[in-house]
């Protein structure tokens, strides 16, 4: 009768361990697909140069199509004015909101945004096409005491969607300051804010979805006591505005871009 017994609680034991092993691999299954094990959040601020680009202008009713050809533009990065005296959004800035979702080979996602500025810059500007139905092929002289303006600056705003990858380059031995590597690459609409006035007719200013962009960016990080850090970037972007809102119509634009870039950010670990 004990041995029926015995045998019977062994058994018991048997299949209570058998239960309990879907729970345990559950747990460990768990465990790994732990997807994000990074999470950062940085701002800074940045400076652009743009290679010469033509600003095609379509106005059906007034029986224009013509383009300003090869024209010169610049940046206005505002925080060399003072970059405390008014709003921190003001000047050209930049954010990243970025996920590490690969620890051991540093693969990761990024949301990354630069508040841009594009001005068309003051300058005699080759103009040619059909203007009040008549070809036109001249040069004018771009500046706002003439009639003319063109800006994107309230941004040319280039927002990417990036794929990030992480090299650990170098670490002092306490591990209070880390430095590493970033490439990152990605695709995403621009959203600029389109204000202009060309031959004394202006637009009316606003946000729009205005086309694409793609960009490359390298980065250094160093990273101080794990959680803070600062990091320099250069960036390459192309971007290709189309449907910009011009008086009674419509103007498009593609330009390069070479950027810099400061940041100071956080990060937090999720996991292993």
């Amino acid at each position: 009768m004990r041995q029926s017994k015995k045998r019977l609680g062994q058994g018991l034991a048997s299949v209570v361990l058998v239960s309990m092993i879907p729970f345990c691999s559950f747990g460990q299954q768990k465990k790994k697909k732990h997807l994000i094990k990074e999470v950062y959040l940085s701002w800074g601020y940045n400076k652009e140069w743009y290679t010469r680009s033509s600003v095609h202008v379509s106005q059906p009713s007034l029986g224009n199509d013509y383009t300003f050809k090869s024209i010169r533009g610049h940046d206005h990065p505002g925080w060399d004015e003072g970059l405390f005296s008014k709003a921190l959004s003001i000047p050209q800035y930049n954010y990243r909101l970025g996920f590490l979702l690969d620890e051991k080979r540093g693969w990761g996602f990024e949301i990354n945004f630069d508040h841009t500025k594009f001005i068309f810059a003051d300058q005699n500007a080759h103009v040619k096409g059909i203007m009040n139905d008549h070809p036109v092929d001249t040069t004018v002289a771009f500046n706002a005491a003439n009639g003319f303006y063109y800006y994107l600056n309230n941004g040319a705003n280039f927002l990417l969607f990036n794929v990030t990858k992480r090299w650990h380059f170098l670490a002092t031995p306490s591990g209070k300051v880390q430095l590493d590597l970033f490439a990152k690459a990605g695709i995403g609409p621009v959203i600029p804010h389109v204000e202009n006035q060309l031959f004394g007719q202006r637009n009316e200013p606003g946000f729009q979805f205005g086309g694409w962009n793609t960009g490359i960016e390298g980065a250094v990080r160093a990273t101080f006591f794990k959680y803070v850090y600062l990091e320099y970037a250069n960036k390459l972007d192309y971007a290709r505005y189309s449907g910009l809102q011009v008086y009674q119509g419509k103007a498009r634009q593609a330009f390069g871009t070479y950027e810099m870039i400061l940041s100071l950010g956080v990060r937090i670990p999720t996991g292993k």
